[in-house]
C-alpha cells in the first residue's frame, strides 16, 4: 500500500513504546511475446483455471505459463484515515472515502469500470479487504453505490461478491488479498500490524476459511494473499520461526495448509514476507527482512505446486529505510537512492532470489505492490521507477501496480480516475510520464506456452511442531503419538536429514512418481529390517524393508523416535552406502535443494538415491540424534 511504514506523529510514540523492548545480472534470453488480450472474450480464451505453480512459473490447468500481470484494485480494505468523522471524506486517504468498498462505484457503472482494466492490458486483480469489512452486516449507503443502483441495500460483503463475479466473468483471475484488520487506510500504529493485532489468530484463519468456500466454485477466484506488509507493533516484531504467537513463518504455514485442506483445494497461497523489524532510528536495530529468511525456511504446504512468495518495492523507502520523512527518518539509503547495480543486487538478495531452480524455496515470485504518483517530478524516484521496470522485465517477474483506480483531483498514483461525472482518465490518455514504462512492462517479451514440469524440492521443519505434509498420511492418523513427526509432500521421499533439531529435506528428483497413487505405509521403531549387513557398526538402525524408501521421521527432543516409509511402484536397489554426517555436513556437491538445515550438520543423498533407514546412537553424549544416513542407488 502506498505510504510511508510509519508516518512522522506515530514514530514517537513507536521509539518511547519500544525503548525497553529486547531488541545481479539476470538471464536476457529472448521470450516468446505473449498474445494480446485487451478484450473480455480473448481474455477469458486465454487461460483455463484453476493455477498451480512449476518451479518459478504460474501456470494454468492445462500446463501453460500465466503470469501474473496485475493491479490492486483497493477500497474493500477501508479508506479511513483513523481520526476525525468517519462520514467526512475529508478523513480519508486522498479523500476518497471507500466505504469498505472497492474504490469508485459511485461514480462508474462496474462494466466501464472493468474496461479501463482491459485497456491497461492486465489480466489478474489484486483485490484487498478488512476482516471488520467482512464482519460489517450494515447496508453501504446509496450515495457510495450511485452508478451501480443494483448494489443498493447491500453489505459490504455482498457489495465485493458482485465485484468477484462481474471480474471473473470478463476473465480475470482475482486473488483476495487480507490487507487489514480493521477498516483504516495502513499504516503505523493503527491495530493493523500483524495478522492478529486487532484479533485472535484463530479468527484471522476462520475468517479466511470462511472466504475461501464462499468463492471455491469461482475457479477464477485463484489466490489468497493470506496477509499485508507484517511489521512491527509498539512493544515487539513479527518474527520468522521464534515459535510463538507472532511468529509469520508459522502462522503463514498454518493458514496455507487449513486453506488446501479445508476450503479450496484450487487456491494459490500468496506469501508475503516481513515488511519491517526494530525501531527506526540511527543505532539501533531496523531493517526490512522481505523474503530474505525464506532463504533457509521456506514453506512447504501440502499442497507444494500452490505456494507463491510476494514482495513490495517503493522507491522512497529502503532495505533499512522506512520511508518516513523528518521524525523517524533514519541515514539509511532509500531504493531510489540506490545506484541501478546496486538496486538489482539489493532486489536479488531480498526477493529475487526465490526463483532460482532446484532450491527447497523455489517458487513463483509475485511483486504485488510497486507504483509511484504521476506529478512525481524528482529525477532519481522517476529513475528507479525505470530500472524497477526494467528489472522486473529482465527477470520476466509476476507484478501488480498500486494503486488501479482513483477519483480525479484526488490522489495522484492511481491507474484510472473518475470524475463525480463518471468520466474516465487515466495513464495512458496522454501526458502521464509514466505511461512509457507501464507500456514497456506490459508488452515485454516473456517466457509463454507450455511449462515442463521441474524436480520438487521441500524442506520439513520440525523446531516447533510437526511437519506432516503428506495429504495422504494426514488421513492415516497419528503414527507416533507424542513424537515430532515430518513427512514429505506427497510425490517425494526424504533424500537430507541434520544432525540435530528435527529438519529435513524432500525432493522427487530422479525418481518422480516413486511412491505410486496409494502406497503402502510402515512405521519402523526397530532394527526388523537391517538384512543387508551392519552399515552403521555400533549404532541403532532404523530401515525400510525391501522395496521401501523412506518418506518420513520423527524425534522426541533431539532423539530419532521413528522412520515412516512408503511401498515403491518399482523395484529398488540394494547396493548403498553409508553418508556420516556427525562431524561435519556430508552432501552432493553444490548442495542441491539448497541450506536446509543452517547451524547444524547435515546428510544428503545423491539425487540417483533414496534415503532407506538412519543411525543413530545413546552412547554417552551422543543423545540419540540421527548420525547417518543409508542412501540406496535407485
Amino acid at each position: 500500500m502506498r505510504r510511508p511504514l510509519l508516518p512522522a506523529m506515530l514514530v514517537g510514540a513507536l521509539l518511547l513504546g519500544a525503548l525497553g523492548a529486547p531488541g545481479a545480472a539476470a538471464s536476457t534470453a529472448p521470450h516468446p511475446a505473449p498474445p494480446a488480450v485487451g478484450e473480455p472474450k480473448a481474455l477469458i480464451d486465454s487461460w483455463r483455471p484453476p493455477l498451480s505453480t512449476r518451479g518459478r512459473y504460474i501456470v494454468d490447468a492445462d500446463g501453460n505459463r500465466f503470469k501474473l500481470k496485475s493491479a490492486n484494485w483497493q477500497g474493500a480494505q477501508g479508506s479511513w484515515n483513523g481520526s476525525g468523522d468517519i462520514t467526512d471524506p475529508a478523513n480519508h486517504h486522498d479523500g476518497e472515502k471507500s466505504d469498505q468498498m472497492p474504490l469508485g462505484l459511485d461514480r462508474a457503472p462496474i462494466p466501464k469500470i472493468l474496461a479501463g482494466f482491459h485497456e491497461l492490458g492486465i489480466n489478474s486483480i489484486r483485490l484487498p479487504f478488512s476482516n471488520e469489512m467482512l464482519h460489517d452486516k450494515r447496508p453501504v449507503p446509496d450515495s457510495s453505490v450511485a452508478a451501480n443502483p443494483q448494489l443498493r441495500g447491500k453489505t459490504p460483503l455482498q457489495v465485493l461478491d458482485a465485484v468477484v463475479a462481474a471480474t471473473t466473468s470478463e476473465g480475470f483471475a482475482v486473488v483476495l488479498n487480507n490487507h487489514t484488520n480493521t477498516s483504516r487506510f495502513c499504516c503505523g500504529l493503527d491495530g493493523n500490524e500483524r495478522w492478529n493485532t486487532s484479533q485472535s489468530t484463530t479468527q484471522w484463519e476462520d475468517d479466511w476459511i470462511s472466504l475461501a468456500r464462499r468463492y471455491k466454485d469461482n475457479k477464477r477466484v485463484v489466490g489468497a494473499d493470506l496477509y499485508n506488509e507484517v511489521r512491527r507493533t509498539v512493544t515487539d516484531d513479527a518474527n520468522w520461526n521464534w515459535g510463538d504467537s507472532h511468529d509469520w513463518w508459522a502462522a503463514s504455514q498454518h493458514l496455507g495448509d487449513r486453506l488446501l485442506t479445508e476450503a479450496n483445494p484450487d487456491l494459490l497461497v500468496v506469501v508475503e514476507g516481513i515488511n519491517w523489524q526494530g525501531i527506526p532510528a540511527d543505532g539501533l536495530f531496523h531493517w526490512r527482512p522481505t523474503l530474505e529468511p525464506v532463504r533457509t525456511l521456506s514453506h512447504t504446504l501440502v499442497a507444494s505446486n500452490k505456494l507463491v512468495y510476494s514482495a513490495h518495492f517503493y522507491g522512497y523507502t529502503g532495505p533499512n529505510h522506512t520511508g518516513a520523512t523528518g521524525m523517524g527518518e533514519t541515514h539509511d539509503p532509500r531504493y531510489q537512492e540506490l545506484s541501478r547495480e546496486d538496486l538489482f543486487a539489493t532486489l536479488r538478495r531480498q526477493a529475487f532470489y526465490v526463483t532460482e531452480a532446484g532450491r527447497h524455496y523455489t517458487a513463483p515470485l509475485w511483486i504485488s505492490e510497486f507504483g509511484i504518483g504521476r506529478d512525481e517530478t524528482k529525477p532519481q524516484a522517476r529513475a528507479w521507477f525505470g530500472n524497477f521496470v526494467d528489472y522486473l522485465i529482465d527477470q520476466d517477474t509476476d507484478f501488480a501496480f498500486w494503486p488501479l483506480v482513483g477519483w480525479a483531483g484526488h490522489g495522484t498514483w492511481s491507474m484510472i480516475d473518475f470524475d463525480t461525472a463518471g468520466r474516465r482518465s487515466g495513464i495512458l490518455d496522454g501526458g502521464d510520464w509514466r505511461a512509457a514504462d507501464w507500456k514497456h512492462l506490459v508488452a515485454a517479451p516473456q517466457k509463454t506456452g507450455q511449462i515442463a514440469v521441474s524436480d520438487a524440492w521441500d524442506m520439513l521443519n520440525l523446531d516447533h511442531t510437526d511437519a506432516v505434509q503428506s495429504a495422504r498420511v494426514r488421513t492415516r492418523g497419528d503414527w507416533d503419538p507424542g513424537a515430532r513427526k515430518g513427512v514429505c509432500p506427497d510425490g517425494q521421499r526424504l533424500i537430507g536429514l541434520a544432525h540435530r533439531d528435527g529438519r529435513g529435506l524432500c525432493t522427487d528428483a530422479g525418481a518422480a512418481g516413486l511412491a505410486g497413487t496409494d502406497p503402502v505405509l510402515s512405521v519402523v521403531h526397530d532394527e526388523r529390517h537391517v538384512q543387508q549387513g551392519d552399515w552403521a557398526g555400533g549404532y541403532t538402525k532404523y530401515q525400510c524393508g525391501l522395496g521401501q524408501f523412506m518418506i518420513g521421521y520423527s524425534v522426541r527432543g533431539q532423539a530419532v523416535s521413528g522412520v515412516l516409509c512408503a511401498e515403491s511402484s518399482r523395484a529398488l536397489s540394494t547396493d548403498g552406502r553409508t553418508v556420516w554426517f556427525d562431524r561435519g555436513d556430508d552432501r552432493p556437491a553444490g548442495g542441491p535443494g539448497g541450506e536446509f538445515a543452517q547451524g547444524t550438520y547435515k546428510g544428503q543423498c545423491r539425487t540417483d538415491e533414496f534415503a532407506a533407514g538412519i543411525a543413530f546412537t545413546h552412547a554417552w553424549a551422543k543423545g540419540g540424534t540421527p548420525d547417518a544416513l543409508l542412501c540406496r542407488k535407485l
